[in-house]
């Protein structure tokens, strides 16, 4: 859950590998899973469909115990607003969700008017920052 993704979590992080475009995705649910790798596309195992991921550096150490690394996976799920824009997260978004506008290798991202929903608010126009347009 991003609530719980710190940026210490994400010290290695060299890349953001997204596997489709991200410009029309309004956010994408973001998760820290241990996998057995620094760099390749991990298997996915969730309903949905993943559409990103992040590599590591060469410096990235694996669990002692586990032998595995803990990266972002970012994915979407059927009911998610991309696929049902009237469905159950019309507006609002899941507590895991960021705009992926808002990511950057490091960087854990957040929420903003677009991800849960809704237009820019008034102060946000107000001191001219605007929302990208779908």
């Amino acid at each position: 859950m991003s609530a719980l993704i710190t940026p210490a979590d994400l010290t290695h992080e060299i890349e953001i590998k997204w596997l489709e475009d991200i410009e029309p995705l309004d956010y994408v649910r973001q998760t820290l899973d241990r996998l057995p790798s620094r760099r390749s596309k991990p298997a996915y195992h969730r309903d949905g469909r993943m559409v990103g991921y992040a590599i590591l550096d060469k410096d990235a150490k694996s669990s002692p115990a586990s032998g595995t690394f803990r990266r972002r996976v970012f994915w979407l799920l059927p009911h998610d607003r991309d696929l049902q824009p009237e469905g159950t997260y019309a507006t609002g978004a899941p507590s895991e969700a960021i705009d992926p506008r808002t990511l950057a290798p490091k960087l854990v991202g957040y929420k903003t008017e677009r991800s849960e929903g809704g237009p820019a608010s008034q102060a946000m126009i107000e001191i001219g920052r605007t929302l990208p347009k779908t």
